[in-house]
């Protein structure tokens, strides 16, 4: 297995095409604690034999913070860039992390004649192991362990995708332990729709502290999440609560990784 990470254009002037373009993102690229989901996604897709690769620095915003933002120009602008890139490529299925990137590359590029396979990490993830291709059978530092998740709005609510990280976690052999509010009821960690670049609106608590305050209410030692927005939001508002020693926040990808590590040495 090669822990090396291609980008399409070396496997392009190689004549090869990979299975899958995993998309990066801005977090995933530039986030120091995203790109640790980046890291730990790219090392279980090596251990899967997935062959994959990145667009690297030809990858650039997906454009979802222009928009929600109001600024439509900017997001189209990027939107027909990247669109240009990925045809000059020939991709078809594209995996993400970032739930706000999967909802822009699925559902709003093919208006702009943008037409992919794209699919959350969730959701190869929970592929992968039901197939066989990863196993994740007994042991890892979360066996037994109670968990809470935290649905992001982009991959729930606006898609539909409750199930997918759910069987994800039930095969780490954790306790799942769900919030008050949770699936279609869940709470948004207060990242969304731009709100991640400006200063918050008036009100008598952060929204990202009321969502940690309902983790924490689970008696869960970990909050998993799957999306590096989420994991900044929820991990500042545990942090605001000052119990970053006792609870812990992970991406998906991170707690499937240690369990690869842990029991396949």
């Amino acid at each position: 297995m090669s822990n090396t990470i291609y980008t399409m254009a070396e496997l392009a002037a190689e004549g090869r095409s990979p299975e899958i373009l995993f998309w990066v993102g801005c977090a995933g690229s530039y986030d120091a604690r995203a790109q640790r989901v980046t890291l730990a996604f790219s090392k279980i897709l090596q251990a899967a034999g997935i062959e994959f690769a990145i667009l690297g620095n030809e990858e650039q915003c997906t454009g979802d913070p222009a928009r929600r933002a109001g600024n439509e120009f900017i997001f189209q602008m990027l939107a027909l860039q990247n669109i240009q890139t990925l045809e000059g490529y020939g991709v078809k299925k594209i995996v993400t992390a970032c739930p706000h990137c999967f909802n822009t590359l699925k559902n709003e590029y093919p208006a702009l004649g943008g037409h992919y396979e794209v699919i959350h990490h969730t959701q190869l993830l929970q592929q992968l192991i039901a197939d066989g291709r990863i196993r994740l059978q007994g042991g890892g530092d979360f066996k037994g362990k109670k968990i809470t998740y935290h649905d992001s709005c982009y991959l729930g609510r606006i898609n539909g995708i409750y199930e997918a990280p759910r069987d994800v976690l039930k095969a780490l052999d954790a306790d799942l332990i769900e919030m008050k509010r949770c699936k279609t009821n869940g709470l948004c960690c207060g990242a969304g729709g731009a709100q991640m670049w400006k200063e918050d609106e008036p009100g008598k608590q952060r929204i990202n502290i009321e969502r940690a305050e309902e983790a924490l209410s689970t008696g869960a030692t970990v909050v998993a999440s799957n999306c590096p927005f989420c994991l900044t939001m929820m991990q500042d508002g545990i942090k605001a609560k000052e119990k970053q020693d006792e609870v812990m926040t992970f991406d998906l990808a991170e707690l499937v990784l240690n369990h690869l590590e842990k029991t396949n040495p």
